[in-house]
């Protein structure tokens, strides 16, 4: 996470509607790196991808129910509290510079998990800094939800055979005039 420290998030409403962005952004990201993964025949991740972005669509129907009867407030994007300047689950994806379509299931993972930390380092800035003890309450609870992600990433991540961190085989590279 940087250094700046964004504004307080004080109400309920203004919580969830930044927790329904983080999410749809997070799972919208996953879509697009699981098809473009299937793509260039990479199906492993791709897969990963596709379950990573299922998990995010869970988690934002979770808030949505949550947000039931409850009036959202319509957030341009540029006035989100994020600390780094995008949503922190989709932003540190777009940024990876090991994100590419040779990527490997560790390569993967690790990606992931990054992106589930900075998620749950969001929640927690927000359990630390809001002025509304309910809004502390929520965001504390989603800590605790991203940790359960993190930890099934971790566990993926453990299982998997060091040996496999070689790059999956381009079949058909792309043809780069000299």
């Amino acid at each position: 996470m940087s250094n700046h420290q964004p504004a307080s998030i004080a109400t309920i409403p203004e919580f969830l509607a930044h927790a329904l962005e983080l999410e749809y952004e997070s799972a919208e990201r996953y879509r697009e790196l699981a098809g473009n993964l299937a793509v260039h025949n990479n199906p492993e991740i791709a897969e990963l991808f596709d379950y990573l972005s299922r998990m995010s669509d869970l988690h934002a129907q979770e808030v949505e129910a949550r947000a039931q009867g409850i009036v959202l407030p319509q957030i341009p994007p540029w006035d989100f509290k994020w600390a780094a300047g995008g949503s922190p689950e989709a932003n540190a994806a777009a940024q990876d510079d090991d994100l590419n379509y040779l990527m490997t299931p560790i390569q993967a993972l690790h990606l992931a998990l990054h992106n589930e930390i900075r998620g749950r380092d969001f929640y927690a800035q927000v359990a630390a800094g809001s002025p509304d003890a309910e809004v502390r309450q929520l965001a504390a609870e989603m800590v605790e939800e991203e940790n359960e992600h993190a930890a099934l990433l971790e566990d993926r991540l453990a299982k998997i055979d060091p040996t496999r961190a070689e790059p999956v085989e381009d079949l058909d590279p792309p043809n780069m005039p000299e």
